[in-house]
């Protein structure tokens, strides 16, 4: 290697640009969200076809996997410019019957509080639909209580594909530049 060349690693190693990141992100969200899918569908055929105990997967083990899909929906569908516009007017309270940019802020807010929440119920919930239907109960064996515990792998691994997907699509262009007057 030249005295002349600065480098940090001995091979050439280049970052993925900002435009790579958000493709690279939104790639890694959807195999998340559907590693989460397919670890519950498994749950689910499995409970159907090869379960031999009398507990199986029902509607109520269903309901935490739908609310973390639907705020996984909900906080994403919510533009990050939305939640600033309150902020950047100079309009700080959502009472002092401010403009049209401070409602919306406060609005795209409260939608993203509700997105976050279903969010949480749904891993919470999964965690409480293991605990109370698999783990107290005398089905304490590995096959049965391997369906709650892919029903919690099946949220957080939503969670965590709604987290790398919000992530991916506020990423800020290296070459992109706010102008307000």
């Amino acid at each position: 290697m030249d005295e002349g060349e600065q480098r940090l690693f001995r091979f050439p190693f280049k970052l993925p640009s900002f435009e790579g990141m958000r493709t690279i992100g939104v790639y890694a969200s959807g195999i998340l969200y559907a590693l989460g899918f397919w670890t519950f569908m498994d749950a689910v055929l499995f409970s159907k076809y090869n379960n031999a105990s009398d507990l199986h997967v029902t509607f109520v083990d269903w309901i935490p996997f739908l609310c973390s899909t639907m705020g996984m929906v909900i906080v994403n569908s919510i533009e990050k410019n939305r939640l600033l516009q309150g902020a950047l007017s100079g309009e700080n309270s959502m009472f002092s019957g401010g403009d049209v940019d401070s409602q919306m802020a406060w609005q795209a807010r409260t939608v993203l509080f509700l997105g976050f929440a279903l969010l949480a119920g749904g891993i919470s919930g999964s965690l409480v639909v293991l605990i109370i239907k698999f783990l107290v109960r005398e089905y304490a064996t590995f096959p049965t209580v391997g369906m709650g515990i892919e029903n919690v792998v099946a949220n957080a691994c939503v969670m965590l594909s709604c987290v790398v997907l919000w992530v991916a699509q506020n990423i800020e262009d290296e070459y992109s530049y706010n102008l307000t007057l």
